[in-house]
């Protein structure tokens, strides 16, 4: 099992960047993939980004890409998400999650992640 603890969140105004992270600890992080998920209210949870085990590969929705970067440090066995130009559509809370993969594949869906965060909140105000 992977314990999963996200960080960085907070008030900031359209335009501005800020970098979540997310520890990981229990288990062998360069065994996980890794995602970002995020959830504004009133809606469903919804994909980010998702890297592979070794950070080779990464993936994202159509409505952060060129905005946001994924990208993990395995020997601090963290996952990071820097994220650039922000609008106040990117308010919401922002999840960590992780599944064991000896053999990678992208995955948008929640039920494709085993391990969870407890969130962390991202504002943006206009």
């Amino acid at each position: 099992q992977v314990q999963l603890v996200e960080s960085g969140g907070g008030l900031v105004q359209a335009g501005d960047s800020l970098r979540l992270s997310c520890a990981a600890s229990g288990s062998i992080f360069s065994s996980y993939g890794m995602a970002w998920f995020r959830q504004a209210p009133g809606e469903e949870r919804g994909f980010v980004a998702c890297i592979s085990p070794e950070g080779g590969s990464t993936d994202y929705s159509d409505s952060v890409k060129g905005r946001f970067t994924i990208s993990r440090d395995n020997a601090k066995n963290t996952v990071y998400l820097q994220m650039n130009s922000l609008k106040p559509e990117d308010t919401a809370v922002y999840y960590c999650a992780a599944r064991e993969a000896a053999i990678w594949y992208p995955t948008s869906l929640i039920r494709g992640y085993d391990y969870w965060g407890q969130g962390t909140q991202v504002t943006v105000s206009s």
